[in-house]
């Protein structure tokens, strides 16, 4: 219920307010009305329909400063989010939305004004940038449309800047040149025979960089050569953060023996609970750049250029994981099975980043399919399919 009652101002004006109760309890009002019925009319929209059909809008709620609402936000994301992403978070909230949004109110903030601030983003930082410092501003916005304190988020109809669509430069090693490359690293001055089974371990079974940094001893069982996959190094600021694989995709998979016995002698020489793979100084083991710089010294470059590859055939660490699912495919996995090694969350994503490594695949099974029907039929099929039209 709203209740509208007279009042005198300073100056002896009669006015109008509407006391009334907000849908949590508490007590409000809203007040400087001439007429009797416009207050009553207030009322009736603003107070009485609006709670029976939940449209209901805090009319003191667009009064919140926006970084107040930020905070509340990043409470509530940051309990279900990764180190890597909080940090990108929280950077470009510091550098582009922290001067311009900080100290506004969000009901005064209009959707021609951040229009205007995402176009001249646009016009000078990449997609990436404007579309997560958009994400922010969106985000908070959306939560307090959720919480009544606006009506609708501004965000919503802006025009944004489009990611190109970059075709990624892959190497995809054949299994000769991926053990080529292994037996190299292993002629480092320092713990080549784990860099070797590294190598191996990445360029046969898919794993990511982060996934392999982080495999304890009790993550390997030689005897099914199993892997478990069920936690993941990220480096966040230069230092290693321990989380989950990336989309929380655990698993388990299984590795070829040559895989299997290059772990095997490291195995003997690690405890329960420690990291299969470590740097020198039983760090996490730092990722690797295939770049060709004059300064990149790391083991990585060292042992390709002891091989004597071109340069524009230099795998990255990346390219082992699409060395392994190239392997996969053409020893006959299916796309679930390639999902599942590889720690996709669907078999359409799979799909999407390997649909080439198919396209044999769908040849040789119009192949299998030809000879299948030339041996129940008993004749060739192109032949029987002319035949078929002549008869006609």
């Amino acid at each position: 219920m709203a209740n509208v009652t007279r009042y005198k101002t300073s100056k002896g004006e009669t006015r109008y307010r509407v006391r009334y109760r907000k849908p949590d309890g508490t007590q409000t009002d809203k007040r400087g009305f001439r007429r009797k019925i416009d207050a009553e009319n207030w009322a009736a929209e603003h107070v009485t329909i609006a709670k029976a059909t939940n449209s209901y809008v805090d009319p003191q709620g667009g009064l919140k400063r926006f970084g107040d609402l930020y905070e509340q936000w990043l409470a509530i994301k940051k309990p279900f989010w990764k180190p890597s992403q909080l940090e990108s978070t929280e950077a470009s909230w510091r550098t582009h939305v922290q001067p311009k949004w900080e100290n506004r109110r969000i009901g005064e903030i209009s959707q021609t004004e951040l229009q205007e601030w995402v176009s001249d983003l646009t016009s000078r930082r990449s997609a990436s940038v404007v579309l997560r410092a958009k994400g922010i501003v969106s985000g908070v916005l959306k939560q307090a449309v959720k919480d009544k304190l606006i009506a609708e988020n501004p965000c919503e109809g802006l025009e944004l800047p489009r990611k190109p669509k970059r075709k990624e430069r892959r190497i995809y090693l054949t299994i000769p040149k991926l053990v080529a490359f292994a037996d190299e690293c292993a002629n480092a001055i320092n713990i080549g025979d784990e860099r070797r089974a590294l190598v191996l371990l990445l360029g046969f079974c898919g794993l990511r960089w982060g996934e392999a940094s982080d495999l304890r001893k009790e993550d390997v069982n030689l005897e099914k050569r199993s892997l478990r996959i069920c936690r993941s190094i990220v480096w966040v600021n230069g230092r290693p953060v321990e989380g989950t694989p990336k989309s929380y995709e655990m698993r388990t998979l299984y590795m070829p023996g040559i895989v299997a016995d290059a772990l095997a002698p490291i195995l003997k020489r690690r405890k329960r609970g420690e990291r299969v793979f470590s740097d020198p100084s039983g760090c996490p083991i730092r990722e690797q750049s295939a770049s060709t710089v004059k300064g990149n010294r790391t083991w990585w470059p060292s042992a390709l250029k002891r091989l004597g590859w071109d340069t524009d055939d230099w795998p990255s660490p990346h390219d082992l994981r699409h060395t392994a699912a190239s392997i996969a495919v053409h020893a006959g996995a299916n796309v679930k099975g390639l999902q599942r090694m590889l720690g996709h969350a669907s078999a359409s994503m799979t799909l999407d980043v390997y649909a080439d490594l198919f396209d044999s695949d769908l040849l040789d099974v119009t192949r299998m399919v030809d000879a299948a029907v030339s041996v129940e039929c008993g004749q060739n099929v192109g032949k029987a399919a002319r035949e078929t039209v002549k008869v006609a």
